[in-house]
C-alpha cells in the first residue's frame, strides 16, 4: 500500500513539474477552473450582463503572465462593465485579486505600483456602487461604503504584498542562480588551470628523466660501440689481453646503460601511472635531490666525462621544492654538457648554500662538439628557468669569457614573491657565440 502511495506521489509531482515547464498551460486551467467555478455558483443569477462581466474578468488572466498590466486593466474594465450592468458583486470578481497579484509577480515595479493603485480605487468604487443598491440614509450609506471598501482594500493589498514577496523571491533566486553558474564558470577555469600546470609540470619532470638518461645512454653506447670494435679489429693472439680488455670495458659501459634505462623507464612509469589513475595523488616529482647528487655525478663519469663536484654548506634541510630544483638544473647542466660540451671536457658542479639564497653553478671548460646532429629542440633550459622563477629564484647560461659554458642559478630560501626578473638563459645553448680566444661554436645546439 505504501508502495503504491509513494509511486502516486511520484506521478503527481512529474505531471506538475511538466505542467509549470509550460505556464500558458497552469493558466488555461486556471481559467476554466475559474469559469466552471462562476457556472456553478452564479447558476441562480446567469444572465447576458453576468455571463459577459464573468467572461471579461476571467478570460484575460491568460495573458496575466507573459503581459501582466494589459491583463490587469482588462480586468478592471470587466469591473467597470459590472459597475454599469450590475449593483452586486459576483463571483468572477475573484480575477481582481488574481491579476493584482499577477501584476505585482510577475511585472515590473512601475506596473506593480500602478494595478496596486487600480486596484484600489476599483475597491472604492465597488464599495459605493454595491452600497448604493441598499441605500436606508447617508449615514448608514456611508457606513456600508466603508466598510465594504475597507474590506476589500484590505483583500486588494494581500494580494499585492503576496505577488511582490513571490517577485523578490524569483528575484533573489535568478541572482544566486547567476551566481552559482558564474562560481561553476571560474570552478571549471580553475580546473582547466591546473590541469594546465599538472601538464607542465609532467613535461616538464618528463623531460628532465628522459633526457638527462638518453643523453647517458647515448654516451655509454657510442662508448660500448667503440671498445667492442676495437676488441674485434685485434684479432691475433697478442692483442689479447688488450681484446679482453676493451671487451671488458664495452661490458661495463653496458651494464652502466642498463641501469640507467631501468632508473629511467621506472620514473617515466610513475609518471604516467599518475595519468591513468585519476584518483591517484598528484605527485609528479622522482624522490630526488641534492641528496642524490653523488649519484648522479658517478653516472656522468661513467660515461667518460670528468665532473668534480663541491658543496659548500648543510643542504639536508632545504624544501622539497628547492632541493629538487637545484639537483634539475645540475642534472639539465651536466646533461647539456655530455652533448654539447665535446671530446676531453671536465665539468666543475658548484653548490654553495647561504643564509639567504642557494647558489648552483655548472661549468664546463669544453670546445663544443663538432658536427653533432640535431635531436630536436631544446626544452631544457626553458625548463629549468620555469621551474627556478616559479620558486621567486633567477637562472644565467651562456658562454663562459675564455672558453666553455657555465649555467648559474640562484634560489631563494626565504619566503618570496613567484615573480623573478628576466633571465638570460637561452634555448639549450642555441648558436652561441663566445669571445675571441675559444668557445663553443655557433649552432652548438646548446
Amino acid at each position: 500500500m505504501s508502495e503504491m502511495v509513494r509511486e502516486a506521489r511520484e506521478q503527481v509531482a512529474g505531471a506538475w513539474r511538466r505542467a509549470r515547464a509550460v505556464p500558458w498551460l497552469l493558466d488555461a486551467a486556471l481559467v476554466g477552473a475559474l469559469l466552471l467555478f462562476v457556472l456553478v455558483t452564479g447558476a441562480g443569477l446567469a444572465g447576458p450582463g453576468y455571463v459577459l462581466v464573468s467572461l471579461v474578468q476571467i478570460v484575460p488572466l491568460l495573458w496575466r503572465r507573459s503581459h501582466p498590466l494589459t491583463a490587469a486593466l482588462a480586468v478592471a474594465g470587466g469591473c467597470l462593465l459590472q459597475v454599469v450592468l450590475l449593483d452586486r458583486p459576483v463571483p468572477a470578481n475573484v480575477a481582481v485579486l488574481l491579476a493584482v497579484y499577477s501584476a505585482a509577480g510577475f511585472g515590473s515595479r512601475r506596473t506593480s505600483r500602478i494595478v496596486l493603485g487600480v486596484g484600489l480605487v476599483g475597491a472604492v468604487l465597488a464599495g459605493l456602487d454595491w452600497a448604493a443598491s441598499i441605500y436606508d440614509g447617508l449615514g448608514y450609506f456611508l457606513a456600508v461604503a466603508s466598510v465594504q471598501t475597507g474590506f476589500m482594500a484590505c483583500f486588494v493589498g494581500v494580494a499585492w504584498a503576496l505577488g511582490d514577496v513571490m517577485r523578490r523571491r524569483r528575484e533573489v533566486v535568478s541572482r544566486l542562480q547567476a551566481q552559482n553558474r558564474a562560481l561553476a564558470r571560474d570552478q571549471a577555469q580553475r580546473e582547466r588551470l591546473a590541469a594546465q600546470d599538472e601538464r607542465a609540470t609532467i613535461a616538464r619532470e618528463m623531460h628532465d628523466v628522459v633526457a638527462h638518461s638518453l643523453a647517458v645512454v647515448v654516451v655509454q653506447a657510442d662508448g660500448g660501440l667503440y671498445a667492442a670494435r676495437q676488441a674485434l679489429a685485434r684479432g691475433t693472439d697478442l692483442d689479447a689481453d688488450r681484446s679482453r680488455a676493451a671487451l671488458e670495458q664495452a661490458a661495463t659501459t653496458l651494464e652502466t646503460l642498463a641501469q640507467t634505462a631501468r632508473a629511467s623507464l621506472a620514473d617515466t612509469r610513475r609518471l604516467v601511472g599518475v595519468l591513468r589513475d585519476p584518483g591517484s595523488d598528484p605527485d609528479y616529482a622522482p624522490l630526488q635531490g641534492l641528496a642524490h647528487l653523488e649519484e648522479l655525478v658517478q653516472r656522468v663519469r661513467a660515461s667518460g666525462v670528468d665532473v668534480a663536484a663541491h658543496v659548500r654548506g648543510e643542504v639536508g634541510d632545504l624544501s622539497a621544492d628547492v632541493d629538487l630544483a637545484a639537483y634539475r638544473v645540475v642534472q639539465e647542466a651536466l646533461t647539456n654538457a655530455m652533448k654539447h660540451a665535446g671530446p676531453d671536457a671536465s665539468v666543475d658542479v658548484d653548490v654553495l648554500r647561504t643564509p639567504g639564497v642557494l647558489m648552483v653553478r655548472v661549468t664546463d671548460d669544453g670546445l663544443g662538439a663538432a658536427e653533432q646532429p640535431l635531436d630536436g629542440e631544446g626544452n631544457g633550459l626553458p625548463g629549468m628557468r620555469e621551474r627556478v622563477e616559479v620558486l621567486g629564484g633567477t637562472v644565467h647560461a651562456g658562454p663562459r669569457r675564455r672558453r666553455g659554458w657555465e649555467v648559474v642559478a640562484t634560489l631563494p630560501l626565504a619566503a618570496a614573491p613567484a615573480t623573478a626578473t628576466p633571465t638570460t638563459a637561452t634555448e639549450d645553448r642555441p648558436g652561441a657565440a663566445v669571445a675571441p680566444g675559444g668557445g663553443h661554436t655557433p649552432g652548438d645546439g646548446r
